[in-house]
């Protein structure tokens, strides 16, 4: 039980830190409550909210690993490489590319709600 309690205080942890630090992930931590707010405001069903809560949590997901490896890269090699670019460039196309999914997802539940 210790090292349960010990592993979720570290997921805390890092959690804050990528709050506090991480523009990007803020910016989206906004944006994910917006559409909880939106979620319960309009009368979705279970299968929306559900739909709503995958992509808003995957985003989320994907953008802490993303931070999770610019970091990783920015520490093995901190000068400036391209294939360090390169890298970094992709891991945030995957955001983007969920992001897009993510409000695809968002567009198709609200549309009906919003312009009825």
């Amino acid at each position: 039980m210790v090292k349960f309690v010990k592993g979720f205080k570290a997921a805390w942890t890092g959690l804050r830190e990528t709050i506090i630090k991480e523009r990007n992930f803020k910016i989206m931590l906004v944006a994910a409550v917006a559409v909880i707010f939106l979620m319960f405001y309009f009368p979705t069903t279970k299968f929306e909210k559900v739909g709503l809560l995958v992509a808003v949590f995957s985003v989320l997901t994907i953008e802490l690993m993303n931070s999770t490896l610019e970091r990783i890269m920015n520490f093995l090699h901190p000068e400036p490489d391209e294939r360090i670019r390169v890298i970094k460039d992709l891991s945030a196309a995957i955001v983007l590319f969920a992001s897009i999914g993510a409000a695809f997802i968002g567009t198709v539940v609200f549309w009906p709600y919003i312009f009825h």
